[in-house]
Formats: C-alpha cells, sequence, structure tokens
C-alpha cells in the first residue's frame, strides 16, 4: 500500500468495532454504501481481504494489523494536542488480563485513568494463550499473563510478582471430607472445584504426592466459583488476595496451612510511548508490585 487512507482506517475501524457496517455507518454518520465503498478501497490498495463479511464482521489479520496502527496513530495525535495545547479527545487503550488479576489487584490500577477520565479503556477477561495472541495481533496495548520466562517478539516484558493461591473450604467442608487431614487419600474422594485443572493438580502434586485423575467440577474463577466454595459444595485453589477475608472471618479455611502455589506474572506491552500508555504501565507495575508476591 502505497498511502493509507486514514479516513477508510477509522471505517475500518468502526466496522471491527460494531461487528457491521450498518452499525458502522450509523456509529459515523455516514450511509452504508459509503462504508462498504472504502472498505473496497482499502481491500483494492492492500490487495487483500480484510473484513470477513459474516455475523458479526472481524478483521482479517491484515486488518487487524491495520486497525491497530490506526489507533495508535491517534494516540501519538492525543499526546500532539496536549503539547500544543489542543482539546483532547480520549483515545482507547485495550488491555488483556486473566480472571485472577481482574478479581482482585487489578482494578486498583485504574481511578487514576478513570478520575479525571485520560482515556477510553476497554479491558478484555482473556486466559493466557488468547492473551498473547491478541497481544501479538496488536489487538491489545497490553496483557497481563503468566512469566514463563520466554521472550515475546515486539512487545517487551516486566516481571510483576507472583499470584499465590491457597487451598480452601468451608469448615463444614473440611470436616466432613478432611476430618483426618488433607490427605492423598482424602482428595481422591472429595470433590474439587477448578478453573485451571493443571494448577490443582500442580498444588496437589507439590504438597500430597499424588497425581493423576481428582474428582473436580470445572468453574470460572469468578463469583460461581466463589459460591461454590462458600456454598460448602467443594474445596479448591483461590487466589490469596481473593480469599483473605473469608479466611480472617472463619468462612473458609485454609486446608494445608503454609503450602501454597505462586504463579509469576508478568506485564507485556507494546513500546508506544505517550502519556496514557505510560500512565497505565506505570499503574499496573506498582500496583502489582504492591499487592503480589515478590521474590
Amino acid at each position: 500500500m502505497d498511502q493509507l487512507d486514514y479516513r477508510a482506517l477509522a471505517v475500518l475501524d468502526a466496522v471491527a468495532t460494531h461487528g457491521s457496517f450498518d452499525k458502522a455507518a450509523a456509529a459515523l454518520g455516514i450511509s452504508q454504501p459509503a462504508v462498504s465503498q472504502r472498505i473496497k478501497a482499502l481491500e483494492d490498495a492492500a490487495g487483500r481481504l480484510l473484513i470477513v463479511r459474516s455475523a458479526p464482521a472481524v478483521p482479517t489479520g491484515l486488518g487487524q494489523r491495520l486497525i491497530s496502527h490506526y489507533r495508535n496513530v491517534k494516540l501519538m495525535e492525543a499526546t500532539l494536542d496536549i503539547d500544543l495545547g489542543k482539546t483532547v479527545s480520549m483515545p482507547e487503550l485495550s488491555v488483556a488480563v486473566d480472571a485472577a488479576s481482574l478479581a482482585t489487584w487489578f482494578p486498583l490500577c485504574l481511578p487514576p485513568l478513570l478520575t479525571p477520565p485520560r482515556c477510553q479503556l476497554d479491558i478484555q477477561l482473556a486466559g493466557q494463550d488468547e492473551a498473547l495472541h491478541r497481544l501479538r495481533e496488536g489487538s491489545v496495548f497490553g496483557a497481563v499473563v503468566a512469566d514463563d520466562g520466554a521472550e515475546l517478539k515486539g512487545p517487551s516484558g516486566t516481571p510483576l510478582g507472583g499470584m499465590r493461591y491457597v487451598c480452601v473450604a468451608t469448615p463444614q467442608f473440611a470436616a466432613h471430607w478432611f476430618g483426618d487431614g488433607f490427605t492423598r487419600e482424602a482428595v481422591q474422594l472429595a470433590p474439587a472445584v477448578v478453573h485451571d485443572r493443571e494448577l490443582t493438580a500442580r498444588f496437589l502434586a507439590e504438597h500430597l504426592e499424588t497425581t493423576g485423575p481428582f474428582p473436580h467440577h470445572t468453574l470460572p474463577l469468578s463469583t460461581a466459583l466463589n459460591d461454590c466454595l462458600l456454598g460448602g459444595h467443594a474445596y479448591g485453589l483461590l487466589p490469596y488476595l481473593q480469599a483473605a477475608h473469608a479466611l480472617a472471618q472463619g468462612h473458609l479455611v485454609d486446608l494445608l496451612p503454609a503450602a501454597y502455589v505462586d504463579v509469576p506474572l508478568a506485564w507485556q506491552a507494546w513500546d508506544l510511548d505517550t502519556p496514557f500508555t505510560r500512565a497505565l504501565s506505570e499503574q499496573v507495575v506498582m500496583v502489582a508490585r504492591k499487592y503480589l508476591v515478590q521474590d
């Protein structure tokens, strides 16, 4: 493509955001044929399909890269507006975050960015593989992911600390299923609830030297999982940050005191230096290092 048409890129972004040509036209205040014409012109210039005409309409790989480029340009333009003393439109920042972080420390990063509002935040719940996929394709600026020591091509990583998980249940559940202790024999009978089977299996292997299948329900790490534990229906791993209050109140008990599993986390983000991205990265690192386990 010899020269990018940024008005057409704005249309491409709108179609991807709203999921259809009609909704993009309404949001932009132009006709649906005008949307189609600008997308077609972009695709002719690129020689590639940029939007899959499905319900909802979704960008292709190249389409997503062009959208990411357009959004980054808008961020840079907002920075120039600040420098020139102009009225600043709020740019959008997309971030992918795991469920445990969203349920505990990550929301504490947001108040300085929201009051007064400095940008439009798009916080997306995503597991490890999906978060890395979105990061690589450029659909998110940054992601909180497990830190496995591997370096990504493009984004830069900053260690945040470890998310500590403890194994808990209600006192009543523990008395019924683990009256003789949290043992290998007991966990072959007692129902667990898991949001990540491998994490629970790792905990049991490290602390009980047990491997193989164990009875369990699979639920998202959310109110459903919390309610399953607090309802006395199962035992399972919770982030200590999430379980601390219930443990202090006696609503939950630690089934294996002093035993835990730590999952190291990292902030992976593209090198885009604007006041908005810089503020977000600084907040994520500062808050994470306050609440996560540090070596």
